[in-house]
């Protein structure tokens, strides 16, 4: 049995980790801890930066997490939710727990008016497009782009 929940101050130390996990996965990237718990901390305290919930199994332990972040659309005057972070233990993927995680955030997201729910995955990430494919996310127009 597996349950969605908001997450607490007290789920930081697991969130940081999977932060982590999921960048080096998806990137290939490497950041400071400390600088990952003070992004992943600001967030937690500090809804209008991001939300997170964390997917707990039946012994109470926390195996994922998905958050948001909201852009707002003055075309449409409204807010697009972003999934930031989406991450799973490796035992528990494939078993269609990525399912719970988006539809709390669809949940959430609907209640609040918004726009859209989209996020964007490393081109080179085919298992994570092939999952968001099954569970109905389509390619967009756009390509994303950086100032450096």
């Amino acid at each position: 049995m597996f349950t969605v929940r908001e997450a607490v101050p007290a789920d930081l130390e697991r969130l940081a980790a999977f932060a982590a996990a999921e960048a080096a996965e998806s990137e290939r990237s490497t950041f400071p801890v400390a600088v990952v718990r003070r992004g992943v901390a600001a967030g937690l305290e500090d809804s209008a930066l991001a939300r997170y919930w964390v997917l707990v199994d039946g012994a109470g332990e926390v195996v994922g997490n998905i958050s948001v972040v909201r852009e707002w659309s003055d075309w449409r005057a409204g807010y697009y939710w972003w999934i930031q972070s989406l991450y799973l233990q490796p035992p528990y993927r494939g078993k269609g727990l990525l399912g719970l995680l988006l539809e709390r955030v669809r949940d959430e997201a609907a209640a609040a008016g918004a726009l859209e729910l989209r996020l964007y995955v490393h081109k080179e990430n085919e298992r994570a497009i092939r999952a968001y494919r099954r569970e109905g996310f389509v390619e967009l127009p756009y390509q994303i782009m950086a100032l450096k």
